[in-house]
């Protein structure tokens, strides 16, 4: 398969799964970009080894400049494959945006957006209690696109465990963040070890946080993940017959529970239509 055959399209500020995909591994970016991942990220930071980012870089910036799509995960502003990384990827045809890696400040943000040319998206990756901390910030920064949660690095830099409840409070600052920055809800860290019901589960409680994608490491695992994290029929049943009675109603607002349930309704009615689920 070539790389500009990929049919599972999903817009990225909708995208469920994000499958990251070690840039020295050329492989596999066919691969990932033939499975049912909603976006691609190919990993040019922590899954290579610094002897090795210049030729995984070029490999990854010669996919892309041969039809293929995707993000590309680079290295935080503190180290020199920052620049490195920047400045070969700036112009590269068919990149979608950059993830940037361990991003602890709005300006890191900035910063990379205009070193891209100031129209490549930035997923910005909190990864660090700082990273948590500054989370408002650095989701009010030109050029970030959606946040995401890096929960390895945020474990080890904080100790806590990977128990639901010590992530609650990070998975709450990034979501609350977004929702002040008017993004998309942020894209939840990756679930390793166990099968698909610790998956799915996992999945879950994301969603139940107001998260609206998820990394992974696993193409297989994007089945689970795009299920989990789409409006059921039910739910865009619920949502186009809920606008459709308001509507009739000449947008009449009856109680104090009418709007709040217009928004959700919208909401779930805009997702269903980016995923391709059809109501009842």
């Amino acid at each position: 398969m070539t790389a500009d055959r990929k049919v599972h399209i999903v817009e990225p500020r909708y995208a469920r799964t994000w499958l990251l995909v070690n840039a020295t591994r050329t492989e596999l970016f066919d691969v990932a970009a033939a499975s049912r991942a909603d976006q691609v990220v190919l990993d040019v930071e922590d899954a290579v080894d610094p002897s090795r980012k210049d030729s995984a870089r070029a490999d990854a910036i010669s996919w892309l400049a041969g039809g293929g799509q995707a993000f590309v995960r680079i290295n935080d502003v503190t180290t020199p494959h920052w620049r490195d990384d920047v400045d070969a990827l700036k112009g590269v045809p068919n990149l979608l945006g950059v993830m940037l890696a361990k991003t602890e400040a709005g300006e890191q943000v900035e910063a990379t957006w205009h070193a891209l040319g100031g129209n490549v998206p930035v997923v910005a990756l909190c990864e660090s209690a700082l990273g948590i901390e500054e989370a408002r910030e650095i989701a009010c920064a030109r050029g970030t696109f959606r946040l995401a949660f890096g929960s390895g690095d945020y474990r080890r830099d904080t100790g806590a465990s990977a128990e639901d409840l010590a992530m609650a409070y990070p998975r709450s600052r990034l979501v609350i963040a977004s929702a002040i920055g008017k993004l998309p809800g942020p894209i939840d860290g990756p679930t390793t070890g166990g099968g698909h019901p610790e998956l799915r589960e996992a999945s879950a409680v994301g969603v139940a946080m107001g998260m609206m994608g998820k990394l992974c490491l696993d193409a297989e695992q994007a089945y689970v993940i795009n299920e989990v994290m789409s409006p059921n029929v039910s739910d865009a049943t619920w949502a186009r017959d809920f606008i459709e009675n308001f509507e009739k109603s000449g947008g009449v607002v009856r109680d104090g529970s009418d709007l709040p349930r217009l928004g959700r309704a919208r909401r779930i009615q805009e997702l269903a239509d980016a995923f391709g689920i059809r109501p009842l």
